[in-house]
């Protein structure tokens, strides 16, 4: 087995082990419709194996930053039909992360009059809203009915992903967004059925995994965690309230049988990572994370040596959309220009040059 060894995930079969994270990029304007300008960058990096989306938010009110893509409206779902044609005319394979960023957005920034979360906790510091900086909401916490009805959101929104031509989805449960809020014990002190233990902080992940798997067929569903990571006032700083919380989330989820566990953390060959893989039964994913680059080394590692199935692969796949034939021919690699990488337009999306250029 290799980097290069194909790959049976649910329906598809992935010619390489080497996925597109979901990177916020930012480029939907105003309106959340993806252009053709995100229907050209994700085709140029369809020889990868698993192409997936960036955080695109299921509800007008779960929007976390300007210019992020929305799968709400028959237009958002329009464009990113015409994203999904793009990419399978090019003989790509792509899945739609959905995100639902609870507390991390503003009602400026969606138009909606609130942010929701968990509990009524806000986000120390501030967020960019415009050329201005704004302290973070304190939001609405949900009611236990107003939980369910964020659950079908998810799933509705899967449904239309499905109907726009995606392959699958990828729920959004790490990085501080409102799934992994549920499952932190700082943004998480509810006393209800969704809080006051670890089985109850994954109680809302477990359900909206299995809202969308009925919705759309679980093996067109993968999930995205990333326990210790620590961000957006989500910490998970204690080792045994975190494996129990993670415990209890897959021992929920192991039923659904998902196409892919995704996890996003600093040591994926750690004792936690490889714990909680060892209790899926899927595809496993890592994503060593935002602190170090990921390297064509490391990458042939982790497949090599069984530490996992396939690697998410960030900043490389942003400046290099050919990344699998530079990796597989051991070719040189452009770098990333990070002033870009949430600027409007072309420049650092699709003028990368390609290795046959």
């Amino acid at each position: 087995m290799n980097l290069f060894s194909p790959l049976d995930l649910g329906p598809l079969t992935l010619p390489n082990r080497i996925a597109m994270a979901p990177l916020t990029r930012l480029r939907a304007g105003s309106d959340g419709v993806p252009g053709e300008l995100i229907a050209e960058h994700y085709a140029q990096r369809a020889s990868l194996g698993l192409l997936i989306s960036e955080g695109t938010y299921p509800s007008f009110e779960s929007q976390s930053y300007a210019g992020q893509p929305g799968i709400v409206s028959e237009q958002q779902v329009a464009g990113w039909a015409r994203v999904a044609e793009a990419v399978h005319q090019a003989g790509g394979r792509i899945f739609m992360q959905l995100m639902n960023g609870g507390r991390t957005g503003h009602s400026k920034i969606s138009g909606v009059d609130r942010t929701v979360a968990p509990s009524a906790i806000a986000i120390s510091g501030e967020v960019r809203v415009g050329a201005e900086k704004l302290p973070h909401q304190t939001p609405h916490a949900l009611t236990t009915a107003e939980v369910e009805q964020v659950r079908d959101e998810f799933a509705a929104a899967a449904r239309r992903a499905i109907e726009a031509g995606f392959d699958g989805v990828e729920i959004h449960a790490a990085n501080g967004y409102l799934v992994h809020q549920f499952l932190g014990p700082s943004s998480n002190v509810r006393e209800d059925r969704y809080g006051g233990s670890a089985e109850a902080r994954a109680q809302f992940g477990i359900e909206v995994a299995t809202a969308v798997a009925a919705e759309i067929g679980a093996e067109r569903v993968g999930i995205r965690l990333s326990p210790e990571h620590n961000i957006q006032d989500v910490f998970e700083t204690d080792a045994a309230e975190t494996a129990a919380t993670y415990h209890a989330l897959l021992a929920g989820i192991a039923p659904l049988d998902l196409a892919y566990l995704s996890i996003l953390h600093q040591d994926p060959e750690g004792e936690l990572v490889q714990d909680l893989r060892s209790r899926f039964t899927g595809v496993f994913m890592i994503n060593s994370g935002f602190s170090s680059l990921t390297s064509r080394q490391e990458a042939r590692m982790v497949v090599a040596e069984n530490i996992a199935d396939v690697i998410a692969v960030g900043r490389p796949v942003i400046a290099n959309p050919d990344l699998a034939e530079r990796w597989m021919g051991d070719h040189p690699e452009n770098e990333a220009n990070p002033a870009t990488f949430y600027a409007a337009g072309a420049e650092g999306y699709n003028d990368y040059p390609l290795l046959s250029a």
